[in-house]
């Protein structure tokens, strides 16, 4: 019998859609994964077939082949052990396959068969809602970031049983809400502030008119002239974040798993200050530049 989830991977910062193809058949006991998986994508045999086992399922032994469509595409990450799982219990009867068409399934499996928190979930997301894709299925910890794509509905679970409730109607996931209304406009500012400079006349005159016109800046200057000191400043003189500015800078941080649990989406601009002995030039509040020589 064959089943077919829908799942995401990423290729840079975006998401790409991956259709999981599940074949149970009779025949020698094995399991086959194709379509250019890497190693912790081969490793979900072993977290899928304990989640199925503990809870509470039997796995026959059968010859297991799973296809990542489409199969000339680099498959990264542990986060399609879910889907995997579910489309070896649509093929044993366990679930409906049918129920699963309207879904993106995307999430990492405990031995348990608890749901584990994963990098990238906003750009696997948006792809998928941009594909016509309004439902997602993913890991309890990720809702919150998750949910700032407009128009998607998100289902957080934090076990396979309770996707396994949930697609068979049995119990309901209530789909996560954010009001990103709120989270715009309470906006807390925690930048060092421009005005607190004194002096610095010719400096600052530079920096504005860079902020005005969106201009790159970069200060050449001996160490200790002020040049940090200016540039951790140029952010409280841009202008707010725009949702889509926000939202592609949230993609970033997403991909790097350092978004905070209670942060949706990074209103704020970011500022990088790399020491001068690692690197000729730092990009500072992603409109400035400071150099040491």
């Amino acid at each position: 019998m064959l089943s077919q989830v829908k799942s995401m991977t990423l290729i840079g910062i975006q998401g790409f859609l991956v259709n999981i193809q599940v074949d149970v058949s009779s025949g020698l006991p094995s399991w086959d994964v194709v379509g250019l998986p890497d190693i912790s994508i081969k490793e979900s045999k072993q977290r899928v077939k304990a989640s199925i086992k503990n809870i509470g399922f039997n796995l026959p032994s059968r010859r297991i082949v799973i296809n990542l469509a489409p199969a000339n595409i680099k498959k990264v990450g542990s986060f399609f052990d879910l889907p995997i799982a579910l489309g070896i219990l649509c093929d044993l009867n366990i679930i409906n396959n049918d129920d699963l068409e309207d879904y993106v399934i995307i999430g990492e499996l405990s031995l348990d068969g608890s749901i584990n928190k994963i990098n990238g979930i906003l750009p696997m997301c948006i792809e998928a809602f941009r594909l016509g894709i309004k439902k997602a299925i993913i890991p309890y910890a990720n809702r919150c970031e998750a949910s700032v794509v407009k128009g998607m509905e998100i289902y957080p679970a934090k076990h396979l049983i309770e996707v396994i409730s949930h697609i068979n109607k049995s119990k309901q996931i209530n789909p996560f809400l954010i009001d990103l209304n709120s989270i715009l406009s309470n906006n807390n500012k925690t930048y060092l502030d421009f005005s607190s400079v004194k002096g610095q006349e010719k400096i600052k005159r530079a920096l504005e008119i860079a902020a005005s016109g969106g201009h790159n800046c970069l200060l050449i200057g001996s160490p200790g002239s002020g040049k940090t000191m200016m540039a951790k400043r140029l952010p409280s003189i841009l202008p707010d974040l725009s949702f889509n500015e926000s939202l592609e800078i949230t993609k970033i941080h997403s991909i790097a798993g350092i978004i905070p649990q209670d942060t949706p989406l990074i209103v704020n601009r970011p500022f990088r200050n790399p020491h001068h002995t690692i690197s000729k030039s730092a990009l500072v509040g992603g409109r400035c530049y400071a150099k040491t020589r």
